[in-house]
């Protein structure tokens, strides 16, 4: 019964964690989505600003404090671009950007934490339309 019982629990909690990891990955804010290490952070470009939501195994991480760089390669340009803490877990830019065929690399620097480097390729994702 004792094996039964212990079998019976460890096939609960590995379902609990796939239905929990079933998100993972997964655009939370029509954007696009990278991971480093723990983090995931999501990207999303529209031609007048910028915004990184940034989270840890799906919590979100304080950005308070903290800064990010972004470079953006389109159309054979390369455009450096500062974003602020702005909010609880984002981080954010205002201004024209050419998005079109864009990758991005985003330098991410969270008290606390290690630096990060994420890179996202900006095809045609949602919040571009």
């Amino acid at each position: 019964m004792k094996i039964l019982l212990a079998s019976a629990f460890a096939a609960l909690v590995a379902a609990t964690a796939t239905v929990a990891h079933e998100d993972h990955g997964k655009p939370r804010f029509g954007g696009v989505v990278a991971e480093a290490g723990h983090y995931q952070a999501e990207l999303v470009a529209r031609s007048d600003s910028l915004i990184i939501h940034v989270t840890e195994h799906g919590t979100p991480v304080p950005t308070a404090a903290g800064s990010a760089r972004l470079t953006l390669l389109a159309g054979g340009k390369k455009t450096e671009v500062a974003l602020a803490p702005a909010g609880n877990n984002r981080f954010e830019a205002k201004g024209t950007f050419d998005l079109k065929g864009a990758k991005a690399v985003a330098a991410l620097n969270v008290p606390g934490k290690p630096p990060k480097t994420l890179r996202f390729a900006l095809d045609d994702t949602p919040a571009q339309r």
